[in-house]
């Protein structure tokens, strides 16, 4: 497989630069200098996973942050019982063989999926890979064969972050499989503000329109559960200029 050179330098060019911010985004967060942490609200319930990133946009992380004030990511929640699960592993991932995803949940075209089992049921990931250097310390998103696998699986399903295990935290993996980030070991998952704000924009607007299409009840809600999974919330006027400005297919 051609070689493929890791995501990192598509992060803000500006080093010290303050995130892009839209107007109908804010961000649900308390600064910790210097980095500030997303405390994500299940719907179902009050148990945090823990999402972080850096607002300066500087990604000159230490891994081992040795800030005793920076606050722990919470681990999180185990998985979804009876959610579908889909493994992969080296040889899968190397190919860019989508059929483990095929199976494992039986969609197979992007045209003839009824949301509302998986949303019930949920989506997860085994990914069983081995490294070949087996002290290689990098957690397996930052991986450029993974990211890839998951980028082609993304492209194909652009609306499958709604249908994910987001209480056994498969969203906030997901994303780090497609955003810029940087692997803290007290934090976990550090992401690069504007990376992460447009990701959250783009799924935003594919999810809400694929939900109205299938006539999921309360569209709004769930494109907004979203994105308050990865500490971010959705004013209506958003929706409001969508429903709008709508696109005939």
């Amino acid at each position: 497989m051609a070689s493929i050179r890791p995501l990192y330098p598509l992060s803000c060019p500006h080093k010290h630069s303050l995130p892009c911010s839209s107007p109908f985004i804010h961000t649900n967060s308390f600064l910790q200098s210097p980095f500030s942490s997303i405390q994500i609200l299940h719907s179902q319930g009050p148990e945090p996973v823990s999402v972080s990133f850096n607002p300066s946009g500087n990604l000159d992380l230490s891994l081992y942050d040795d800030d005793a004030d920076t606050q722990k990511a919470n681990p999180a929640m185990p998985p979804t019982e009876g959610r579908y699960e889909v493994v992969i592993d080296n040889d899968i991932i190397a190919g860019l063989d989508l059929s483990p995803f095929h199976r494992a949940t039986g969609i197979t075209s992007p045209m003839l999926v009824k949301p509302k089992e998986y949303l019930e049921r949920t989506i997860g990931f085994t990914i069983k890979y081995n490294r070949e250097d087996e002290n290689d310390p990098r957690e397996l998103s930052e991986f450029p064969d993974i990211r890839l696998w998951f980028v082609r699986l993304d492209a194909m399903y652009p609306w499958l972050p709604v249908l994910l295990d987001w209480r056994g935290g498969e969203l906030a993996r997901y994303a780090a499989m497609l955003v810029p980030h940087q692997m803290s070991m007290r934090m976990g998952v550090v992401f690069n503000p504007e990376a992460l704000e447009l990701f959250i924009m783009q799924k935003v607007f594919v999810v809400y329109s694929w939900l109205k299409e299938h006539d999921i009840p309360k569209p709004r809600l769930k494109a907004k559960d979203m994105a308050r999974m990865l500490g971010f919330g959705i004013g209506d006027e958003l929706f409001d200029l969508v429903d709008h400005h709508r696109i005939i297919k």
